[in-house]
């Protein structure tokens, strides 16, 4: 069975206006997984206003979720009841409650040819290294992570090491520090010249925090840009044990405040887009323009088309993302992008 897509609403949108019961289905933050609140134990409680059909992440941050009613009313009667009410049986959390809509299948457009090398992308700072690791180095690095603790998302499992990144606010506390990045890394923290055209000597490399991401068969990631103002310039995505598609948006909003899906729905739906397969095994790096200024993503798919041919989503996909958390705010060539120049 398909999942429903849903879209965050506009302030423009009728659906947004919380007086407004056009739409059966309610966005709700501060409520979800990532704060110990189960899909069921949220159904629960809205059960009590009307007929639940399901409850679905909104996105992958943990902390927002779409309620989808049986009927407007029953949604209308829950907005009224609990949005910006501490709910005793949710651990006293305040919902932030607003109408969403339904995203029809006709309304998405995935046809984006994907290619297989960096060069034919043409996105500066966009870097794809086959093979950065062999086959036996990357059942060594699985066994290292596996050997650890994982952390529950709403469709995926982390791990942190060196700072842990919030998702809710998309940004890490430097004040709370983990530790050194664990042994295992180190192979790959040596082999970063491998890359062609980079400067080694960038304070940028010195990099410091390390998100493992395991993605089971059909999920993927939704559309954002690295905070600036929480990591320097390079960003390093390594690939183990299955393959994906990863694309790239480039809008001509500003996108700082949240993900190129909510930069859609507020009308700017124009956008540049383009794919590239990863292999198992291979090295990303996004840089300058690439990592500033383009949106990534994986789509929520179990087969995708690479040149014409099927290519299915292994059973697994765990990724390490490299970083260097920023100490000083951001000065980057894409203020329009760029959170700490906004806030200025």
């Amino acid at each position: 069975m398909v999942q429903p897509r849903f879209v965050r609403p506009t302030k423009s949108s009728p659906s947004s206006n919380s007086g407004e019961s056009n739409s059966s289905n309610l966005y709700v933050a501060n409520c979800g997984p990532a704060v110990g609140l189960s899909h069921d134990a949220i159904a629960a409680v809205f059960a009590a206003y009307g007929k639940v059909n399901g409850v679905y992440a909104a996105d992958d941050s943990g902390v927002r979720i779409i309620i989808s009613f049986a009927d407007p009313c029953s949604a209308k009667s829950a907005l009224e009841a609990l949005n910006g009410r501490p709910c005793p049986d949710l651990k006293g959390r305040s919902l932030h409650i607003r109408y969403s809509v339904l995203q029809l299948p006709s309304e998405v457009n995935d046809c984006v040819p994907v290619s297989l090398v960096d060069s034919e992308l043409n996105i500066p700072g966009l870097f794809l290294l086959p093979d950065f690791v062999s086959v036996e180095e990357e059942q060594q690095l699985l066994a290292a992570v596996d050997a650890r603790p994982w952390i529950g998302l709403a469709k995926r499992r982390v791990q942190h090491y060196g700072y842990e990144f919030c998702y809710g606010t998309r940004n890490v506390d430097t004040k709370k520090r983990l530790g050194e990045l664990p042994s295992f890394v180190s192979p790959i923290l040596e082999r970063m010249s491998l890359f062609p055209n980079f400067d080694i000597n960038s304070a940028s490399l010195d990099l410091d925090q390390l998100t493992v991401n395991e993605y089971p068969s059909g999920v993927g990631l939704s559309p954002h840009i690295d905070t600036h103002s929480a990591f320097e310039d390079c960003i390093f995505s390594l690939s183990l044990a299955g393959p994906c598609i990863m694309e790239f948006r480039r809008y001509s909003v500003s996108t700082w405040k949240a993900s190129s899906a909510d930069a859609e729905k507020s009308g700017d739906s124009s956008c540049i887009r383009k794919a590239l397969y990863l292999p198992p095994r291979s090295m990303l790096l996004l840089s300058g323009e690439a990592r500033y200024a383009w949106n990534h993503y994986i789509p929520h798919h179990k087969v995708g088309k690479v040149k014409e041919k099927a290519i299915r989503r292994s059973s697994r996909r765990v990724s390490f993302t490299l970083r260097k958390v920023r100490n000083l705010p951001c000065r980057c060539k894409y203020p329009q992008y760029c959170d700490s120049q906004q806030q200025m």
